[in-house]
């Protein structure tokens, strides 16, 4: 069998495993989110926490809750790093410093998760498990919380309320994660995935020095990065290292896992707002730009130049063997399309347009179908947009489910279009005018330039891989790439919350003969020009010093 075709051959298994879930998983969720009634071991939690999972929440006391709840995350995680050398289960490792502290604390809360420092030799079993795996949870609960109080502001009329934040974050992680979540941890280590608490030890002799591995609860923390959209490995290799995902039907499994969550909030959206053929419409749109960039990639990594990519059967440099060309483009672009950022293979390593695909992934803002809960929202944002500009267009006031778009909620989404922009490319240009940030950089010339841009990019878009080769274990970079991942998260979520607000405080208006309908293909080709064209506007002239240069020159 080819490489090319075991590549579509695993893209058709995919779609038609995400077929299988997709309206299972996604009325359930939609249950979820609509029931009134609680489980014992959430009424347990509420009390513990002091809240009352019944009182509706206004978009600010709803916005409170997410703030509140993510400082005292980031309070908590930095706290566990800073202890950890005098902690049981550390290994012998010591305290974290206080600015990596504060990058992991932030990045993990952020529900980024990107890494400055190589987990098997900083991160103990109390800190990997109590501290990082839990907030794999948590963050994930908390950007699904977000995307159904804006789909709530959508489906409601003539109220502010959004529902119970405290509710939504506890459901989401006791009735959708954790079960879920389980399942696949078990399906993981049957795969030949580890799951222990051993400590460090020696297996023999390698090139003239002892070989050290260490054991860890590898396989729960795996499999919940990947379901949550996280990515921050328990190995510094993360996805590429063998005891995170040993085999081709793991790699598989993992892209599955990415996806799923994403890809059936659709139908949650369609069924929560009384029409799946809307959920359809998002999906549609999404489901486009993730084949498209699968194919894209899958060229751009195929294409020979010379003998020695005819004998690798490709770019191979970079790229587990065991995962070949094919598995290793597709986890790239899914992983970049959502707000992941687990990888297994080395992005710097990709070709020059391979490398700009990539980066090209996350600044579309990681909606197709992007992060738990931020991908939808993310869309749905678009989908504002776009119906305004349609309604320019055609002159009419533009409406979307029932509601008009005026100039609040134009101004509200602008802002969250502009924000990431604002933040990747402000960080990016201080890292370059400074004397000491570009010492960081390895490559000279195109490259180093992609290896900085594609830094903030993955921290302002909560993404968190990076490009090898850039040293961003410094003062500078773990508190300006710590700045841009809590700024990049929680900014947008404050227009989010208001702009469901606004909605929701709106009467219905009639659909009429001159009403677009949004729930066509028409309107989903609409939303990916939509997402191209702000994104190619935005970052095309970053790109062009960068990924686009080295693709040309080589």
């Amino acid at each position: 069998m080819s490489p090319v075709l075991a590549g579509v051959l695993q893209v058709l298994a995919l779609v038609v495993a995400l077929g299988l879930v997709y309206r299972p998983l996604g009325d359930h969720m939609a249950r979820v989110y609509s029931s009134t009634g609680h489980l014992r071991v959430e009424k347990w939690m509420y009390r513990a926490i002091g809240a009352d999972p019944n009182t509706e929440m206004r978009w600010p006391a709803y916005l409170r809750g997410v703030l509140a709840f993510s400082a005292v995350g980031v309070l908590l995680l930095y706290l566990l790093q800073r202890l950890q050398g005098s902690l049981p289960g550390s290994l012998g490792f010591a305290s974290i410093t206080p600015d990596q502290a504060f990058n992991t604390a932030a990045s993990f809360v952020a529900n980024t998760n990107w890494q400055s420092y190589a987990g098997e030799q900083a991160m103990g079993h109390v800190v990997q498990t109590g501290g990082l795996a839990v907030q794999n949870f948590v963050s994930a609960a908390v950007g699904i919380a977000v995307a159904v109080a804006l789909v709530r502001g959508f489906a409601r009329s003539r109220t502010g309320e959004l529902g119970n934040f405290w509710a939504d974050l506890v459901r989401g992680t006791v009735r959708i994660l954790l079960p879920l979540a389980v399942v696949g941890a078990l399906v993981l280590v049957a795969c030949g995935a580890i799951q222990n608490f051993a400590g460090i030890h020696e297996v023999g002799q390698f090139m003239g020095g002892a070989q050290q591995w260490r054991g860890g609860a590898v396989a729960s923390q795996e499999v919940i990065k990947e379901l949550g959209t996280n990515g921050g490995g328990y190995f510094n290799a993360n996805s590429a290292h063998p005891f995170e995902n040993p085999n081709g039907l793991s790699n598989l499994f993992e892209i599955f896992l990415i996806l799923v969550i994403p890809v059936a909030l659709t139908r949650t959206f369609g069924r929560m707002v009384g029409s799946p053929k809307q959920g359809y419409a998002i999906l549609g749109a999404m489901g486009g730009i993730w084949l498209g960039f699968t194919a894209l990639m899958m060229w751009t990594e195929f294409a020979h130049h010379g003998p020695a990519f005819d004998l690798a059967g490709g770019a191979m440099e970079g790229k587990e063997t065991r995962f070949g060309i094919a598995g290793s483009s597709i986890f790239a672009v899914t992983t970049t399309l959502t707000s992941t950022g687990a990888v297994n293979s080395f992005h710097s390593s990709y070709t020059g347009f391979g490398g700009g695909i990539t980066m090209l992934g996350m600044q579309l803002g990681e909606i197709a179908p992007g992060g738990v809960g931020s991908g939808l929202y993310g869309m749905l944002i678009v989908a504002v947009i776009a119906v305004f500009l349609a309604g320019l267009m055609v002159g009419r006031t533009p409406e979307y489910l029932g509601k008009k778009i005026g100039t609040r909620e134009i101004k509200l989404a602008a802002c969250y279009i502009l924000i990431t922009p604002a933040l990747v490319l402000c960080f990016t240009a201080l890292a370059f005018v400074l004397p000491t940030p570009p010492h960081s950089i390895l490559n000279p010339g195109a490259h180093g330039f992609s290896e900085v841009l594609y830094a903030y990019t993955s921290g302002a878009n909560n993404n968190g891989s990076a490009f090898a080769g850039l040293n961003a274990n410094t003062q500078w970079f773990n508190t300006t790439i710590g700045l841009a991942m809590l700024l990049g998260r929680f900014l947008p979520m404050v227009f989010v919350l208001a702009l469901a607000g606004s909605l929701a405080g709106q009467r219905p208006v009639p659909a009429t003969a001159g009403t677009l309908a949004t729930h066509k293909p028409l309107f989903s080709g609409l939303l990916v020009g939509t997402i191209l064209i702000v994104a190619a506007l935005t970052y095309f002239p970053a790109l062009a010093l960068g990924p686009l240069a080295e693709g040309l020159a080589s």
